[in-house]
This record gives C-alpha cells, sequence and structure tokens, in this order.
C-alpha cells in the first residue's frame, strides 16, 4: 500500500468516526458492546431467529478478546492501521468519498481493498476458495465463502455483516464427540469386577469422581412380560459391567453364529488365500559376481579321490563284506563280557568312561584375590593330615604364564585317573518308551453302559432328625426308614406318601423288610430290642394270615418243648409287645441287653441276624423267627464287629471287623477263608448276587473289591471319595453298585461279573450324585438299590430320604 492509500485510510476512519451511520454500532463503556438497531433495517423476526443476540454477541466478544482496552481505543479512534479494520475497509469506499477523490481516490481504495481482503483470506483454511479468488471480493467476504475461521475481530464494527456471515456457517451435528447432558454417565471403574458392587446402591463412578447409581431393575414378572412384547429380546445382551441391556447387531449376531458352526469369526477373511512367496522360488540366471570360476573346480577333487581308494583298498583287502543273507533270529548270551561278543555288538554295547571333573578357578595360575589362602590357612593347611584336608593343593599366584614351574603331582594324578577308570561300574541302564495311555485300560464309555442312576427325582421329607437307615420291601412299592428322632415311617416310593408312622422315642439304627415274597415283615432294632412287625392294610389277606402264622408260631403252647438246645445263658427274650404297640402291627420284641446296631435276614426269611454293641462273641446273635429261637454262634471273636452279612447262595455268613473279613461256614462250623482289604477301619460290606465277588467299604475313604475265587488280597482298591465311607450297596438285578460317603455324595460304579472264570471283573466309574446336605460332618449314611429297577435310594445326616433315577 502507497502513501496515498494510508492516508485515504486515515481520512475514511476519522469521517467515519465523526459521522457514524444508523447501521453502525459503537462501543459504550469497557469491554461491553451496546448495540443500535434501526427500526426499520431491524425487525423483532431477526431477534426471534437469532435468539438473545445482544447476550451472545458481548460473550463472543469478550472470548475473541474484544475487552475494554481495545474497545476503549477503538472508541477514540487510537487504534493503530495493524490493530483494527474498519467496515469501509470491507465495504469499500463511500460514494460521497469517490465523487470527491475522483480518479486518485479509487485507485487508493482498490489498494486498500485489496490489503483488506488479503487479511481476510490469510483467515481462511488451505485449500478453500479465498475471497480474493472470488470475482466479487466484497461478497465474498460477506457471504463467508471459504472464510469458516473468521471471528468477530476481522468484521470490526460492521456487525450487519457478522451476522450476515453467521447465517452462512453450516450446522453443527451433535455426534458422539459431543458433549449431552441427557446421556447418563458410563461405568468408568475399567476392569473392576462389578461384584465388587453387589452390596452398594451404586456401579461405579464418573469423570467427577460422583457416583453413578445402579439402574432400576424389574422382577422377573415385568422381565416376562416385556420380553413377550420385545421383538428384539433374541437380539439383547446384558452388558454386567454398565448395567444395561444391549441389542446386538447383525454384524454381531453374524459373528456369534459363525463361532458356534466352528467357522471364522470374520466373514470378510479369507483363510485359503494363495501362498505369499516371500522368498522366491525360481533360480537367479545372472551370477552374483563377474569373477571367472577357478581352475579347481574343472579338476576332480583329490580328497574325494583318497576316500575311494580307501575304501577299495578295504575291500580288497577284506574288511568290508557283503552283509550276509538272513539266516533267522540270531541268540546271545546277555550275561556275556563284552570283549568275547561280535565286534558290531561289542560297540554298541560299550561303555563311556566317566568324565574329569572341570577345574575351578583355585586352581589357576593367575585366580583372584579371594581365592588365595592367607598367612594362617596356609599354615593350617600344611599342618593338617592329607586325608583331611580340603583340598590337595594350595592355590597360588603366578604373575605371568611363563613363571608357572613343572606340576609335581602329575604322576600321582595320572594314576589316581586310571583308578578311577578301572574301578568305574560298568552298568548298562535299558529303558524302555512306553506311551502311559496304552497300559491305561479300555474302559468304555459310560453312556453305552446305560441304564443307571443320573437325576435325582423325589425327595421323601418328614423326618426331624438323621436317616440313619432305609429298607425297601421285595415288591418295590413301599419305603421304610428310621431315624434318630425315634420314629419308623413307611412311604410310598412312586408318590412320596407317608403311609404310616411308628413312633418308639428311641433311635432306631436299622429297618429290614424279610427278604421272602410270601409275607410282609419287617424287622427294626430300636434302642436295646429288636421288633418285628406286619405293617397293616399293605398286602392282601392271604399274604396277611401267613405274615401272621410265621411271626405268632413261636407263642404256641407247643413251641416251647422244641428249646432242647437253646442256650439259657443268653440275656435275651421274646416278648409280646404291649396292646398300643400291637394296635399298630407291631407282633414280637425281643430284648437283649445292649443297643442293637444292625438287623439282617438270611435269603430265605426264617432267619435273621443282629449286631449289638457288647463285646466279645455275645455281640453276634443268630435268630429263628418261627420258633423264636436265638443262638451265639461264636463264643469268642477276635476285635470288634463292624457288620455282619449272610451269604445270598451259599450256608456261610460274613463277620467283618475292624480290619478284616472272615467268612464262617455255618453248616461246617468252621472258618473258610480270612480277607485282608488293607484298611485301617471296616465301616460295611456286601455280597455280589452271584456270591464270588465281595465289596468293602472303610472309614479311611477307601473301597475294595474282593475277588473270592482269585485271592484274599484286594482285586481293586478305589479311593475317590474325601471323606468317610458309610456304606457299599451292590444292586440285586443290574450290574452296578454304589457307594456312600460322608463328604455328601454317592458315586455309581459299573460292576460286571462274567460267567468265565478266567476273565476278569469290569469296574468303570459312571456318576456322581450329590443333593445331601452335609451336618456335623456327616453326610450320607445309607443307601439302598431298588429290587426292579434301575433306581438308588438314598438317606442322609440331613433328615431326607432322596429317590435318584
Amino acid at each position: 500500500m502507497g502513501v496515498k492509500g494510508k492516508i485515504n485510510q486515515r481520512k475514511r476512519r476519522a469521517a467515519a468516526r465523526d459521522e457514524p451511520t444508523e447501521a453502525t454500532e459503537k462501543l459504550v463503556g469497557p469491554g461491553k458492546i451496546d448495540i443500535e438497531s434501526d427500526g426499520e433495517e431491524s425487525s423483532s423476526s431477526d431477534i426471534t431467529e437469532e435468539g438473545d443476540f445482544d447476550s451472545i454477541l458481548q460473550e463472543m466478544a469478550n472470548d475473541q478478546g474484544f475487552g475494554s482496552d481495545e474497545a476503549e481505543d477503538f472508541a477514540e479512534g487510537t487504534n493503530s492501521d495493524e490493530e483494527s479494520i474498519h467496515s469501509s475497509d470491507i465495504e469499500g469506499a463511500s460514494s460521497e468519498e469517490s465523487e470527491d477523490e475522483g480518479e486518485s481516490g479509487s485507485s487508493s481504495s482498490n489498494d486498500d481493498d485489496g490489503e483488506v481482503l488479503q487479511r481476510v483470506a490469510s483467515h481462511t483454511t488451505d485449500g478453500q476458495d479465498t475471497a480474493v479468488d472470488s470475482d466479487n471480493e466484497s461478497e465474498a467476504a460477506v457471504d463467508g465463502v471459504g472464510m469458516e475461521k473468521l471471528t468477530i475481530r476481522d468484521f470490526g464494527k460492521d456487525v450487519e455483516s457478522w451476522k450476515a456471515y453467521r447465517k452462512t456457517l453450516p450446522q453443527i451435528d451433535a455426534g458422539y464427540a459431543s458433549d449431552s447432558s441427557t446421556e447418563e454417565p458410563a461405568n468408568t471403574i475399567g476392569n473392576v469386577p462389578i461384584e465388587w458392587y453387589e452390596d452398594y446402591p451404586h456401579i461405579g463412578y464418573d469423570i467427577d469422581g460422583k457416583r453413578i447409581m445402579r439402574p432400576a431393575t424389574s422382577d422377573e414378572l415385568d422381565k416376562f412380560l416385556a420380553n413377550m412384547d420385545d421383538p428384539d429380546v433374541f437380539r439383547t445382551a446384558r452388558d454386567e459391567a454398565n448395567q444395561q441391556d444391549v441389542k446386538l447387531s447383525e454384524k454381531e449376531i453374524d459373528i456369534i453364529r459363525r463361532i458356534q458352526g466352528g467357522a471364522v469369526p470374520d466373514a470378510e477373511f479369507n483363510q485359503y488365500e494363495d501362498t505369499v512367496e516371500w522368498f522366491t522360488s525360481q533360480t537367479m540366471q545372472t551370477p552374483l559376481h563377474a569373477a571367472p570360476p577357478s581352475k579347481a573346480s574343472f579338476l576332480p577333487s583329490k580328497w574325494e579321490h583318497k576316500r575311494v581308494m580307501k575304501i577299495v583298498r578295504a575291500i580288497r583287502q577284506g574288511r568290508i563284506t557283503r552283509p550276509a543273507a538272513d539266516q533267522g533270529p540270531k541268540y546271545y548270551d546277555v550275561w556275556a563280557n563284552a570283549a568275547e561278543l561280535s565286534g558290531a555288538r561289542a560297540r554298541r554295547q560299550r561303555l563311556a568312561a566317566p568324565r574329569m571333573p572341570l577345574p575351578t578357578h583355585a586352581e589357576s595360575y593367575h585366580p583372584p584375590a579371594e581365592y588365595l589362602p592367607t598367612e594362617e590357612e596356609r599354615q593350617k593347611w600344611l599342618e593338617a593330615d592329607p586325608d583331611d584336608r580340603k583340598s590337595d593343593f594350595l592355590p597360588q599366584d603366578f604373575g605371568t604364564l611363563r613363571a608357572v614351574p613343572g606340576y609335581a603331582r602329575f604322576i600321582q594324578e595320572r594314576f589316581q585317573r586310571c583308578l578311577d577308570l578301572y574301578l568305574a561300574p560298568r552298568m548298562l541302564k535299558k529303558t524302555s518308551n512306553l506311551d502311559p495311555e496304552q497300559l491305561a485300560p479300555k474302559l468304555p464309555d459310560p453312556r453305552d453302559l446305560r441304564p443307571f442312576p443320573a437325576a435325582e427325582a423325589l425327595v421323601y421329607s418328614g423326618h426331624t432328625g438323621r436317616v440313619r437307615t432305609i429298607s425297601v420291601d421285595p415288591t418295590g412299592l413301599w419305603l421304610l426308614s428310621g431315624s434318630d428322632d425315634g420314629s419308623v415311617r413307611l412311604w410310598e416310593i412312586a408318590t412320596g406318601r407317608c403311609a404310616q408312622t411308628w413312633s418308639f422315642g428311641q433311635t432306631v439304627h436299622k429297618v429290614a423288610w424279610c427278604p421272602s415274597a410270601d409275607v410282609c415283615v419287617f424287622a427294626a432294632a430300636v434302642g436295646s430290642r429288636m421288633v418285628v412287625a406286619i405293617p397293616p392294610h399293605l398286602c392282601d389277606s392271604q399274604k396277611q394270615l401267613v405274615s401272621e402264622d410265621l411271626v405268632r408260631a413261636g407263642f404256641a403252647p407247643g413251641a416251647a418243648d422244641d428249646e432242647d438246645d437253646e442256650d439259657d445263658t443268653l440275656p435275651v427274650s421274646w416278648d409280646v409287645p404291649p396292646s398300643a404297640e400291637q394296635a399298630v402291627g407291631i407282633c414280637v420284641s425281643v430284648s437283649m441287653r445292649a443297643a442293637v446296631k444292625a438287623v439282617v435276614w438270611h435269603r430265605r426269611g426264617d432267619y435273621l441276624a443282629t449286631l449289638t454293641a457288647e463285646e466279645g462273641g455275645g455281640s453276634v446273635l443268630v435268630h429263628q423267627l418261627s420258633k423264636h429261637k436265638t443262638q451265639r454262634p461264636f463264643r469268642k471273636l477276635k476285635g470288634a464287629v463292624q457288620s455282619v452279612c449272610f451269604h445270598p447262595t451259599r450256608p456261610w455268613f460274613l463277620v467283618a471287623t475292624q480290619r478284616y473279613v472272615r467268612i464262617y461256614n455255618l453248616a461246617q462250623q468252621q472258618l473258610v477263608k480270612t480277607l485282608q482289604p488293607g484298611v485301617k477301619w471296616i465301616s460295611s460290606l456286601d455280597v455280589h448276587p452271584q456270591g464270588d465277588n465281595v465289596i468293602v467299604g472303610s472309614y479311611d475313604k477307601k473301597m475294595t473289591w474282593f475277588d473270592l475265587d482269585l485271592s484274599v488280597k484286594p482285586y481293586r482298591s478305589i479311593r475317590y471319595h474325601r471323606q468317610a465311607i458309610r456304606q457299599v450297596q451292590f444292586s440285586r438285578k443290574f450290574p452296578l453298585f454304589a457307594t456312600a460317603s460322608d463328604d455328601g455324595s454317592i458315586q455309581i460304579y459299573h460292576g460286571m461279573v462274567y460267567q468265565d472264570l478266567n476273565q476278569n471283573p469290569l469296574i468303570v466309574p459312571l456318576k456322581v450324585l450329590r443333593g445331601h446336605k452335609v451336618c456335623n460332618s456327616l453326610g450320607v449314611l445309607d443307601c439302598l438299590f431298588h429290587p426292579t429297577q434301575p433306581w438308588l435310594l438314598s438317606a442322609g445326616a440331613d433328615g431326607s430320604v432322596r429317590l435318584w433315577t
């Protein structure tokens, strides 16, 4: 800009200050902008469209640095050319000034306009159309084409131009980057587990440290109704971190389906793309260097010639021969000396000599200072006996290798080395590479061994104490259970209905149905007596009469004459129960001296054995129900008896003490064999229906299987329970057996016994049943298989009886 342009510019600014137009805005007061709007040019509609434009413009002026100091300078006309631009500089010179100044004024105004447009264009961004490039420079400056970054400072006092420019700016689209007060703050706790906030009303904190409250949750009925009305319920997943339901997109659902189908999650990923040859397989035709080939590359190798001639001489001398034809297997003496064997076999069995130990830092000619002994240590080493010295030499420091003298102990060390080689042990350690899977037995799949109990079907609730014992009648319709609450309950197995209850007031240790299908009788061990009862209205009249004849035959007048061989010293009395007990079906009461722990029936249903807490031979008694007689089979027993059992097919009687199981022949009155389970404390035992196998449970968590035809030692020992085993039981119809433990679980096994005596029994673990609760370190106390179905019934310390099918 020339000197004339600057002078004209100052004149226009002075004229504008002296005679301000009506549309021009003036600055009043420091830091404030008052807009004097003309009634004709401005209307209420403009104000309505722009809102409270006065306050907005004032805030924007303050934000742009249009403060009090600059406002006063502008009002007084003291601003410099570089700090302020009048509105006339942007709109061009007025008509009056152009007429007065003529051609000189027009030229100067053009220069001024160019400077203003250049300054306006400097605020535009790169790559956009500037006001200088447009045809109409003044209109481009006002319309705001390519000037998205203009501020109110660029327009000076021309507020109308600033309003027009603001209307041309694009609207701001609020996206993810926008800050909206309506959005709920997201959970910002990071990787902190959401379970930590289960007991608090909030789920995290926002950026200001304020709590993010947990959203309100509805009950299950509201959730169900909402899901029924929501068509996108199957597309919704729960976001536990933010406590909200997120709708899955089509792409996310496609990824989930592809993962379930075993395909690549990304549908656009091609896993069968062509191989990229990073290192080309084509041979390079041009050599790497242009050097001529050497003469040796054209001549045969002399080293290969020597090797070939060596082989030729060996063939001529007979040292290399053609292998002879295979003449069959050769046998060698395993214990023969290696020198007597053939050359190939001797070389193959050669033992490597033991290696010499590597030298240490102390053996160096220039060892570190910490390895050098002091004068006291040297004197102590010299005075010590050679056998008591820790080392055979004293470390010495020689400055150079040249100063090292000859080694005086060379011959002694060579001699010791020869002794080591001579006395080295010569032994071949043969190892076999076996696959552990080949050693493991090939067991069948449990799914192929069905049916077996796998799920809980029914719970019989009613007892208030521990249920110690259960028993099923031969028909499989009724169940008896005895508990610590002093009651015996009769249950209908199919429905779980309690048909009858007998209350005795004492702990019921054992209940047992008579195995004979012709009668309906059961025995129960209550305190120190055994009661025999016939449940009323449980069978037809014919079976009822047969049962009463069996139980009450001993009370007949002629029955006492047959008791010639009865031991009068036995503290046992067969009594008629009181009338109150007879009314509920109890027919016989057998009183004993000690508490009765177990009752076991013989397979024919006339004999039964009891086990009492008495020490000695009187703890095991055998009773005949039809004659009301009691026998003591043992005068003396070694150890405390834990369990007794009748053999299902032979006249054998099994008695389990604390560590042994003795089998007696009652017909011959002699000991057959003694089984040695190898456990510390036996808890229970049972015999297979075929009679050749016995399982024994113990309190030290171990179950042992015995094959009576094989050995008195266990055929298989299984320890899968974590607590003591209370009961073991065979199934009478299916190849199954079960173990009940104090850890609250029941383990079901497949135990197949083959008719072929050369084939061992097959034992396969099938299922672990868990449902009983552990109370006072007691879990499942008794278990029993159903006589006709692959069902299992169990009784626990939690007072419940459960049916597993």
